[in-house]
């Protein structure tokens, strides 16, 4: 009943292939299995959706389109057309994200042990993730604009005085880029998954309690079904948000006079 109802059991972290190098432990954990498993879904889903390649495109086919048009969509009004360069990487991160958000709301998939698993509720791998993304913002940043790149911490139309108030502040902003993009998808999942958690909890300790429990229970069960289908839309709105400041980052890299 204990595990049943901890809110903070979801979370933890279990080996399914020990392996230990060097003293460094690289075990293959129930994390790394859901991270495999969505770039396995995302990939077959979309190469199925797209085998046929119609003229007139079936349901599969219309959504991958619409998924493409999204994205592309998303990139082109932040970044510009010259951002549709970065399409590949911004789109498998936003497919990635929505995906491993969408797993954590399938019940006991694919076994009752990783129930409500959720890998993007782990700093460590948004972080991650949002540490990926300003490499990408600086390196390409760099490459293409040399050391105009750091143009950006000297904002247009500010009077040269005020630099020295501003460019620390520019600076400061800029590094905490990845702390901001990887803790807002992080905390998201975290609350959320706790929120329903503690109220499932609530149905199952008022339902052992008796007839009096089972009619208490119905006001958190209510709740727990209002919260899924609201976490449903944080999984896809979390996916998006993380999607489209990496593209107005990547703006800063393709466009850094204009920032």
């Amino acid at each position: 009943m204990a595990d049943a109802t901890n809110p903070i059991k979801q979370f933890e972290i279990h080996p399914i292939a020990d392996l230990t190098i060097g003293g460094l432990n690289l075990s293959f954990t129930n994390s790394s299995y859901f991270m495999v498993v969505s770039v396995i879904l995302v990939s077959g889903l979309l190469s199925l959706a797209m085998t046929k390649r119609a003229l007139v495109p079936g349901r599969s086919q219309s959504v991958a389109e619409m998924l493409y048009e999204f994205v592309a969509g998303m990139i082109r009004s932040t970044a510009g057309d010259d951002g549709l360069k970065f399409f590949p990487f911004v789109f498998t991160l936003f497919a990635f994200i929505l995906m491993g958000n969408m797993l954590g709301m399938m019940p006991y998939f694919p076994a009752p042990e990783f129930h409500g698993f959720t890998f993007t509720s782990h700093i460590i791998v948004t972080f991650a993730l949002a540490v990926l993304v300003m490499l990408v913002v600086v390196g390409y940043g760099v490459m293409k604009n040399g050391l105009k790149f750091f143009s950006i911490f000297f904002p247009s139309g500010v009077p040269p005085v005020l630099y020295i108030l501003v460019t620390p502040i520019e600076i400061i902003s800029f590094l905490s880029r990845p702390v901001t993009l990887g803790g807002r998808l992080f905390a998201n999942m975290l609350a959320g998954h706790i929120l329903l958690k503690v109220f499932a909890g609530f149905i199952v300790m008022l339902g052992s309690v008796g007839a009096l429990g089972v009619l208490g229970a119905v006001a958190p069960l209510v709740m727990v079904v209002a919260l899924t289908a609201l976490e449903f839309l944080v999984a896809f709105l979390q996916a998006y948000v993380f999607a489209v400041l990496t593209c107005i980052y990547l703006s800063d890299a393709l466009h850094p006079g204009h920032h």
